[in-house]
């Protein structure tokens, strides 16, 4: 269960985000005695994740990250970032957040996001996301491929009679061929959003998984600085 929050847009008034980070601190406050006085539903015990805001104001950041940790509740979120800033301020916000919220406890970037920004904010201590591109941009005929982005309508794909990405495997990305993905789209035939969508989701846990074998080995570092400019590519 996500906590109630605002998540201010960006860019906003100093103001207002401090008068908006109050409400949302007062709103969990009451969303933690509502949890913790009912009974578990379904016979299992029901998580709550509380919300780190504070817009791109360092000191709000920092007393909202304290103000959540306090709370000690199972995991702990950041919100209202990729709202329009800045990659390069959205992971100063992170970092500064993931510096204070417990390491123990799952960290979660609410909205996030491109290959690289996932790839930065794992770096950073992100253990946890969620974001609506890679299904809105497959419907748009953007594809992620572990060589790179291929925008499949384009006409150089055409006559490319080869898998959407050979190495990733997976159905969808190794049956289906870069021509026939862009006849579909082209042809604003629904299939063609369903598997462009099915790929993208493959993509994206190929490369968390790629990530935690990287982490794992000790080699997270070098092969991040590698992978994000490979990846960003456009082909």
């Amino acid at each position: 269960i996500m906590a109630f929050d605002e998540c201010t847009p960006w860019p906003c008034e100093y103001d207002y985000a401090r008068r908006s980070l109050d409400m949302t601190h007062r709103w969990l406050k009451r969303c933690i005695e509502r949890l913790d006085s009912t009974e578990p539903l379904y016979g299992y015990e029901q998580t709550l994740f509380p919300i780190v805001q504070g817009s791109t104001f360092k000191d709000l950041r920092v007393q909202s990250a304290e103000f959540i940790a306090e709370q000690g509740r199972a995991g702990n979120a950041i919100g209202g970032l990729s709202v329009g800033e800045p990659a390069e301020l959205m992971y100063e916000m992170t970092e500064l957040v993931c510096d204070i919220l417990p390491q123990d406890k799952p960290r979660y970037l609410m909205g996030v996001g491109t290959p690289a920004n996932i790839l930065e904010n794992i770096a950073l201590g992100v253990d946890m996301f969620d974001c609506v591109l890679p299904s809105r941009n497959a419907r748009n005929g953007m594809l992620f491929t572990t060589q790179g982005i291929i925008n499949v309508t384009n006409k150089k794909w055409a006559d490319d009679f080869s898998p959407i990405d050979a190495e990733l495997g997976g159905y969808a990305s190794t049956f289906y061929t870069k021509a026939y993905m862009r006849h579909l789209l082209q042809a604003k035939e629904m299939l063609g959003a369903q598997i462009a969508s099915m790929h993208n989701l493959t993509f994206y846990l190929w490369l968390v998984q790629e990530a935690r074998k990287q982490i794992v080995a000790g080699t997270f570092g070098a092969w991040k600085k590698e992978m994000v400019v490979k990846l960003m590519r456009r082909l």
